[in-house]
């Protein structure tokens, strides 16, 4: 079994999923702040909401891909990869802005979700209702940035998917660590370091969404020959430019190492001037603005933060939280 496939979807749903897990976090340390803990329910219903909610997106996204492959229409070959190229930009656009908004905007997270909170509770009749969509939100948000990953990847089968379950356990886990267990992280250097290594991840996301369109024009232009002029470049690609290597004899994409290099850093065994230059590209401009926000970062660190248990102990560490949230 390739498990190497399972490792880009663990990391993006392991740092999405602890985003997640820190806004719900946040407010259930509000509700008990506000002696609110009455509508703690309506937050665990909003987080399975809002988990089903994403599972069903994915679902949806995969049964689009199947039929469009089963499909027997002469054009399928053409569809196929051409939504798979869709979906990844999808993905490529949407993770980019988060992790660059995420280290800009983090250091305001604590005081964005608590005003929402409050706006809430200020909602007397409907309270509920206003926490259970303030967490279902932004659990949805997260998982739908995964399941669109997801889509992007779908070539690599089912690990993908076992990847963002074994994620999404790992970021409840380390939810349960900090509010429950008062166990000390260093957030700041988690999201660095998981930061990176998405940031590789995406960039190679460029490399395979290029390699999707250059097929459905391939096939294009194989079932109805009138499109051959979309075909600049021909020979083994029509939109890529020339080959730069292959090394399929040397260090093969399906085999170890080169199946670990495929999954963190977008390594192809055969690569196209095309996808170099989008590479690079997309490293240079995503990669330098994420890299000058993320390590000048100064913002949700939960590192000193204690059990948020009951009454005096309770107030004690709900200050340390508010302290270490800056």
């Amino acid at each position: 079994m390739n498990f190497s496939a399972a490792l880009p979807t663990f990391v993006i749903t392991l740092r999405e999923g602890v985003e997640a897990a820190l806004v719900i976090g946040i407010v259930l340390a509000y509700l008990r702040k506000a002696n609110q803990e009455r509508l703690n329910p309506w937050v665990y219903s909003g987080v399975g909401v809002g988990i089903v909610a994403s599972i069903i997106v994915g679902v949806l996204f995969t049964g689009l891909v199947l039929a469009v492959e089963s499909a027997n229409q002469s054009y399928a070959p053409v569809v196929k990869p051409l939504l798979e190229g869709f979906f990844g930009l999808w993905a490529i656009a949407l993770l980019s802005w988060m992790l660059i908004w995420m280290t800009r905007q983090s250091s305001s997270l604590k005081g964005e979700v608590e005003q929402s909170v409050t706006k809430a509770l200020q909602k007397t009749d409907h309270a509920g209702w206003a926490v259970f969509g303030l967490t279902t939100i932004a659990v949805v948000q997260e998982g739908f940035e995964v399941a669109l990953f997801i889509n992007a990847q779908f070539q690599q089968g089912w690990m993908a998917v076992l990847g963002a379950i074994g994620g999404l356990v790992a970021a409840v886990a380390i939810g349960v660590m900090l509010f429950s267990l008062g166990i000390k992280i260093n957030l700041r250097r988690f999201f660095q370091i998981l930061g990176v290594m998405l940031l590789l991840i995406v960039s190679g996301l460029v490399v395979s969404v290029l390699r999707h369109l250059d097929a459905a024009i391939v096939n294009l232009v194989q079932v109805n020959p009138n499109f051959a002029p979309l075909c600049f470049s021909p020979g083994s690609s029509c939109i890529l430019g020339p080959q730069i290597w292959d090394a399929s004899q040397i260090l093969p994409d399906r085999q170890f190492p080169g199946v670990l290099l495929k999954a963190f850093l977008g390594y192809t065994q055969k690569l196209y001037l095309a996808q170099a230059v989008g590479y690079v590209i997309f490293l240079s401009i995503i990669g330098s603005s994420y890299l000058k926000s993320a390590f000048n970062w100064q913002g949700l660190s939960l590192a000193s933060s204690q059990p948020l248990q009951n009454s005096t102990t309770s107030r004690s560490n709900q200050e340390d939280l508010e302290k270490s949230n800056g």
